[in-house]
């Protein structure tokens, strides 16, 4: 799970990748985000708790500024399999953040918004959790009216419709879409969708789907100057014919040199040293003798 964490964050910290999903999510494929105006926030937050400091992680945040003025706040969190308790730790990483801007080096600068976008990168089944605090805690009904919900952004990645794939513009786009087909059709088919940021993107597409070939092919697909995942694929099919090869060819030497082991054998209980000589000289005769004594069918 932490791989996979690992190296979501490594495709979605470029900013071209950051702004497209923002974009595609929240405004409709709309530009009104622009990557030049996207910047790194850290990630960690320290809180105290019972006397005790603690801290928390998101998984990606950015400032969206103008003229150096913060706008908003954007964070992502990602998710291959459901949590209930989802928007608990959403409230508590904003309420962090919200808490930082009552801070008296920023008590008099302009208060910005947080908002985290949950994506759910799972296709085996839908999110059926909770996306509430009110549907998370118990609460008496005549307390209810008091209690503030806090509600998710939540988006399934893999189940977004294929008017909304077409929107994205970055490397994100192609995990978008292998998730869609193998939700869809349990198999995958690539698009010619421009790839930008190859090591990352195999590195994630290796981590999602268990398969090795994506991390290992990157070295070639690099040097071959890979710009489309059917090129991808067709280094990873290729790498697979030869590494075939290479064992159907160690296997084949180790069958003969078990085959003239056996006959080897068989020439020396017969105490047949004349052949046994010739045989290891002579391959023609070899090939007769291991016919002759059915060991070469």
């Amino acid at each position: 799970m932490q791989e996979k964490d690992i190296t979501q964050k490594m495709l979605e910290q470029f900013n071209d990748v950051f702004s497209d999903i923002v974009n595609v999510l929240l405004f409709d494929g709309k530009d009104v985000v622009d990557e030049d105006s996207l910047i790194d926030t850290p990630t960690k937050s320290m809180m105290k708790i019972d006397g005790k400091v603690h801290s928390q992680d998101r998984d990606v945040a950015k400032y969206w500024q103008n003229s150096r003025i913060n706008i908003a706040l954007f964070g992502f969190e990602n998710q291959t399999v459901p949590d209930k308790l989802m928007p608990l730790r959403v409230i508590s990483y904003d309420g962090i953040e919200y808490g930082r801007q009552t801070k008296k080096r920023y008590r008099y600068k302009t208060k910005y918004p947080v908002i985290t976008l949950v994506l759910y990168l799972g296709y085996k089944k839908r999110w059926n959790y909770p996306i509430s605090i009110l549907d998370i805690v118990k609460v008496d009904e005549r307390l209810r009216p008091f209690v503030n919900d806090y509600k998710i952004n939540l988006f399934e990645i893999a189940y977004l419709d294929e008017e909304k794939i077409t929107l994205f513009k970055s490397d994100f786009k192609i995990l978008v879409d292998y998730l869609h087909q193998i939700r869809t059709n349990n198999s995958y088919s690539p698009k010619d969708y421009i790839i930008k940021h190859i090591d990352e993107l195999l590195t994630l597409m290796s981590v999602m789907t268990g398969d090795k070939r994506f991390e290992d092919s990157i070295n070639e697909a690099n040097e071959k100057e890979a710009r489309y995942m059917c090129e991808v694929l067709d280094i990873i099919e290729n790498r697979g014919i030869e590494k075939g090869l290479e064992q159907g060819l160690e296997k084949g030497r180790q069958e003969g040199a078990d085959m003239v082991s056996k006959l080897n054998e068989l020439l020396l209980n017969e105490g047949n040293i004349d052949k046994l000589r010739r045989a290891n000289t002579d391959k023609n005769y070899r090939h007769k003798l291991l016919k002759e004594y059915k060991i070469l069918q």
